[in-house]
């Protein structure tokens, strides 16, 4: 199914994304995480590519996986920057011979040395995927700007662009400020952006998220996420229940705020999927009108 039908029949869309292993690691541990999310049914599996964007990415493969052997939408990424046109061709033709339908339109990582001249921005590949195939194609937003704009206003702009060249819904970058969030919705939908945004939320339930993943992203960190860090960084299991009540509380008020939907970046932890999707399902199922 195409992701923008979910929408239409849906008040809230509720997806995880998920990361494959690299190339030769063991593809195992994938299909325990995959097993134990088979049956807290997200709407879909978003599956990344590679970091720093090599092309010997398993997304393809963990995406059959996700779509035929536990019946779950998956929304593959992929990465233009150090591409050919043919091999983005290539790539996009291969995920739709196993049936994929959705695909996320990303510039992806600058390689050194590898870099092409055939495409330079998400816009330029989702126009591309569109003027090649039937997929429904996703798109990425920032709440807090992207990093290479010079500021929010010209990052709403160019993603005003991605939008007009055919980006059917939008997954946000991660953020843990609401406010920041609502205030950036507001100014997307003055510029005439009116798909579908979900929100994205990442737990931080790991001491080693606060160095890595978020300073990687630049996302803002508000007091109470430092004080939540600074009592517990000492205590894994008391940071993970911290963690896990914190992302609640941010999805439970994103929520009441009439959002489109929730996009949970799990890091391959089914068991903060589990508890997280436990705390928010009656909340999703009311307000999809699920009995």
């Amino acid at each position: 199914m195409k992701i923008s039908e979910l929408f239409k029949q849906k008040k809230v869309v509720y997806s995880f994304e998920i990361f494959p292993p690299k190339v030769n690691d063991d593809i195992s541990k994938i299909y325990k995480t995959l097993s134990e999310l088979k049956d807290v049914s997200p709407d879909y599996i978003s599956i990344t590519y590679s970091a720093g964007g090599s092309k010997n990415s398993r997304t393809k493969e963990i995406a059959q996986i996700v779509k035929d052997e536990y019946g779950i939408e998956p929304l593959a990424h992929l990465t233009c920057i150090n591409s050919t046109k043919q091999e983005v061709a290539n790539a996009l033709q291969g995920l739709v011979d196993i049936g994929v339908q959705n695909v996320l339109a990303l510039r992806g990582d600058r390689i050194e040395g590898e870099v092409k001249s055939d495409f330079q921005y998400a816009s330029q590949l989702t126009e591309f995927i569109k003027q090649n195939s039937d997929m429904d194609v996703a798109g990425a937003c920032y709440p807090e700007g992207h990093p290479e704009s010079a500021n929010i206003v010209e990052d709403i702009r160019n993603l005003k662009i991605k939008v007009d060249k055919g980006v059917s819904h939008l997954n946000s970058q991660l953020f843990f400020d609401n406010d920041d969030y609502l205030k950036y919705l507001d100014m997307v939908r003055l510029a005439g952006i009116d798909v579908p945004i979900q929100a994205g939320i990442m737990p931080l339930v790991r001491a080693s998220q606060f160095g890595g993943i978020v300073k990687t992203t630049a996302a803002k960190l508000p007091a109470k996420i430092s004080r939540m860090y600074s009592k517990f960084a000492d205590d894994p299991e008391a940071l993970m229940e911290a963690g896990i009540a914190y992302a609640t509380d941010q999805i439970v008020d994103l929520l009441s705020s009439g959002v489109d939907g929730i996009h949970l970046y799990i890091m391959n932890n089914a068991y903060v999927a589990r508890r997280i999707t436990e705390n928010i399902k009656p909340i999703i199922d009311k307000l999809n009108g699920v009995k």
